[in-house]
């Protein structure tokens, strides 16, 4: 009887989770975009919905000693606080309501420019929809089910809400002249000596001095003065401030 040996089948990796959008712009360059989730967005929603509330409570408040007139004024409000206050604040402040502001979100469009009046007015008057049948139900499910976390008012207005990039900061290091290295450095032994100087203020100083002796000797620095040299060194590689 022949025996037949199952050959061991490869295993299938599933690709890594990558949640980023990648847009291409005029320029031909890659943007990548971090969409927000539904934990993210559900906050911002409810800190604006907060404010929303507590502008109208003042309002109110204000205009129940007017009568019969604050309540024909309260009623304008209420539509108005209601329909305009996310669209006001996403065209007029670069996609950003408090609550994504808050939140370090923005909307932008799917090719990541600014949002306009016409997609900010459509994704937000399709809300109402995204809220059935209760407790934004069909909004919930629609960024469970996309990719890029899109309620419907996003797929029917082409927006997306994403993670505000944080600005870059320049590196702080050590407040020491500027020295010159004793010879040309490779771009390994300058991103080292850089890392060195910009985290040395996360380490003792134990821990700095040891880091130091093994920079000094392959570049030919006085090991007692490894530090202000490396520091000196670093300062002149970034240039002036």
């Amino acid at each position: 009887m022949l025996e037949t040996t199952a050959l061991p089948r490869k295993a299938t990796l599933s690709p890594p989770l990558d949640t980023r959008y990648q847009v291409e712009t005029p320029e031909g360059i890659d943007l990548p975009l971090r969409p927000a989730g539904l934990m993210a967005r559900a906050l911002a929603f409810s800190i604006d919905l907060g404010l929303r509330g507590l502008i109208l409570g003042v309002l109110f408040i204000v205009l129940a000693f007017l009568g019969k007139l604050g309540a024909g004024l309260g009623s304008i409000l209420l539509f108005g606080v209601s329909w305009w206050y996310m669209v006001l604040f996403e065209v007029l402040n670069q996609g950003r309501s408090p609550g994504k502001q808050w939140m370090g979100l923005r909307v932008v469009q799917d090719d990541g420019t600014p949002i306009g009046w016409s997609a900010s007015l459509l994704r937000n008057l399709l809300r109402f929809v995204d809220l059935l049948p209760f407790g934004y139900f069909l909004g919930a499910i629609s960024c469970l089910q996309h990719p890029s976390f899109k309620r419907l008012g996003d797929l029917a207005a082409g927006t997306l809400v994403i993670y505000r990039e944080q600005p870059l900061t320049r590196p702080q290091l050590p407040d020491v002249p500027p020295r010159r290295p004793a010879f040309t450095l490779t771009l390994a032994e300058q991103r080292a000596i850089l890392g060195f100087a910009e985290r040395q203020v996360e380490l003792s100083e134990a821990r700095t001095h040891e880091l130091a002796s093994i920079l000094a000797q392959p570049l030919q620095v006085s090991a007692p003065l490894a530090v202000a040299e490396l520091n000196g060194i670093a300062r002149g590689l970034l240039g002036p401030a």
